[in-house]
């Protein structure tokens, strides 16, 4: 099952009398550390909603590869609406979808898979009897939510679209950890610093150069979606010209057109993925997911123990 996720960023974090979003949290920021924990669980469609602050935000994350969605409004509209922004975005893009708030960024890989794997249409996790995040939903929901009046915000929602909220026992702590205000954000980093290292795995395909990464498959997928070369890189925080100089790039490493542009009505020219650029996409994406998934076992086999004595030692 594809799976994707939505990140509310928008708010203006007035409680904590700081931008949330890019507070550090050991060498990374917030924002950064949720974005990392769920594309090492395999999580390739992410979407962010931003807001106050966007620009920067969006500057700081460029080189992340996921999309940004603007709530304009977000100065008088709720996290709800922020939500039903992202929601809707991705509504079609994937089978089911991860949301969370910027704010709640210590949640496990090991989180994630757990919720991955019920086969549940809405899943919370849930540590020593309190629900946190991420929450799971089944893009089949998605209608009704955002038909939801929003009273009670995505909880309320929620509880009304008709589907029980599983409860998903983990044993994660971080589900339950914001930044809201600065001793949250205190409490936030002595968890953190009691956390266990995990691997990280970053695929990129080489010949002569380095010539497709995840950053340049999810130009690809802003492309065949938008019909855009531009609206992708709008959507990614790329500049035109740049996408342009990776793309023929690429396709002089292969010596093969993956971009085709033809013109539309009223003059407009449209793009998409030829069928070579639609295939190395599908590859390039399940290879990723393999590997991601040989890296865990991995570090389990070489890691664990390694690691889980040294913090039983301290």
């Amino acid at each position: 099952m594809r799976t994707g996720a939505v990140i509310v960023a928008a708010g203006m974090s007035s409680r904590m009398g700081d931008f949330k979003p890019m507070l550090g949290i050991g060498g990374i920021s917030i924002a950064e550390r949720v974005i990392a924990t769920l594309q090492q669980s395999g999580v390739t469609e992410i979407v962010m909603v931003t807001g106050f602050n966007a620009v920067m935000l969006e500057h700081h994350l460029a080189n992340r590869g996921i999309v940004f969605l603007r709530n304009e409004q977000y100065e008088t509209t709720t996290m709800f609406d922020s939500a039903s922004l992202g929601l809707s975005y991705i509504r079609d893009k994937c089978d089911r979808v991860l949301f969370t708030p910027v704010d709640i960024p210590l949640f496990t890989s090991a989180t994630v898979q757990s919720l991955l794997k019920t086969d549940a249409s809405l899943a919370v996790p849930v540590c020593e009897g309190k629900p946190g995040h991420p929450i799971l939903i089944s893009c089949k929901l998605i209608g009704k939510i955002l038909a939801d009046t929003g009273e009670g915000g995505l909880r309320g929602a929620l509880e009304r679209c008709g589907e029980p909220l599983v409860s998903i026992p983990v044993d994660d702590r971080g589900i339950l950890h914001d930044a809201d205000t600065p001793e949250d954000y205190a409490d936030l980093l002595r968890y953190h610093n009691m956390q266990l290292i995990r691997p990280v795995v970053e695929v990129s395909l080489v010949k002569e150069k380095p010539f497709f990464d995840s950053r340049l498959a999810l130009i690809f997928r802003q492309i065949e979606e938008t019909g855009s070369v531009r609206s992708a890189c709008q959507r990614v925080q790329i500049s035109y010209s740049s996408c342009w100089n990776v793309i023929r790039n690429l396709e002089s490493q292969l010596q093969r057109p993956l971009i085709e542009r033809n013109q539309g009505g009223a003059g407009k020219r449209r793009s998409r993925l030829t069928a070579d650029g639609k295939k190395l996409l599908s590859l390039y994406d399940s290879y990723c997911t393999a590997v991601r998934e040989d890296a865990g076992r991995l570090y389990e086999t070489y890691f664990r123990e390694f690691f889980s004595s040294g913090e039983n030692e301290t």
